[in-house]
């Protein structure tokens, strides 16, 4: 059977009343590190713990790497034990920036082979409006034991493997960040704009509707599978800025139904490590 990886209010309410699922509070500001946290202490969705981005889910910077690596594996282990989750229980992750930063953590559960993450479709602004209550302050929880996490090479790749396979036929490289960030036309975060030669973009909100949530399993497909078929590409690898909201779209893929994507987790802010590295650039 399925795994639901995408809860409506009403169903995550529902969990929460019979003790289904443990809930992360996701938010995150990249210029602001420290204001998401503030949020949640202001107001979060009963129960729900916080996942920093910088501190829980992702490893220190280190010179080679991109802004957010992966996280070691028994760290990762220990913050979940710590938040009070356990093996065979759902975990739901929301945020309130259309789940771009809580599908890092539905993802990371997955490499880490655990499929048993969700999302809060619409984020906490859906919550309010579904007219459920939220509270304030640290949630105390029980810690649990960790357990052995080994990740899954096989849904990441490296920068070598980008190296190497560029121009090679099958694998289309997806960069999701704005398309004026993937032309080099303006470039607010990282120190080099532009883009890796070969890689097209399809922007993130394009997982989306009007109002945040995301598109339907069939709009998500319409998508994704034209730009697929359109490159004649077998497998898709996803990239953004830092291997953060590339995340969003392999969940809008698997949403689909659609199998074989993978991350370049070190994405734009590792590929630009080494000036060596070709990149396309804006020369308007």
């Amino acid at each position: 059977m399925k795994q639901q990886i995408l809860f409506s209010p009403s169903e995550l309410h529902s969990a929460l009343k019979s003790k289904a699922c443990i809930v992360f509070d996701c938010r995150f500001v990249l210029s602001d590190p420290g204001s998401g946290y503030k949020d949640y202490l202001e107001a979060h969705i009963p129960g729900a713990v916080y996942a920093h981005l910088d501190n829980d889910l992702s490893s220190p910077v280190s010179n080679s790497s991109g802004r957010h690596p992966l996280p070691d594996a028994d760290k990762f282990a220990a913050f979940l034990a710590h938040s009070g989750w356990q093996p065979g229980i759902r975990l739901v992750a929301y945020d309130n920036a259309g789940g771009s930063i809580a599908a890092r953590l539905w993802w990371l559960m997955k490499y880490f082979g655990h499929d048993c993450a969700a999302l809060l479709d619409g984020g906490i602004s859906s919550w309010q409006s579904a007219g459920y209550e939220l509270q304030s302050g640290i949630v105390t929880v029980k810690p649990e034991v960790p357990v052995s996490f080994s990740p899954r090479g096989e849904l990441v790749v490296s920068t070598l493997e980008i190296l190497e396979g560029l121009g090679e036929e099958g694998t289309l490289l997806v960069d999701v960040r704005d398309t004026n960030r993937y032309r080099g036309e303006v470039e607010p975060i990282d120190t080099v704009a532009g883009h890796i030669p070969g890689s097209v973009n399809y922007p993130y909100q394009l997982n989306l509707s009007p109002d945040g949530r995301f598109k339907s399993a069939t709009e998500a497909c319409e998508g994704l599978c034209t730009l697929s078929e359109d490159h004649q590409a077998k497998g898709l690898v996803y990239m953004c800025g830092s291997g953060v909201t590339a995340c969003h779209t392999i969940f809008s893929a698997e949403l689909a139904g659609l199998k074989n994507s993978k991350l370049y987790a070190g994405s734009w802010s590792e590929w630009i490590r080494n000036p060596s590295r070709p990149i396309v650039s804006y020369e308007g």
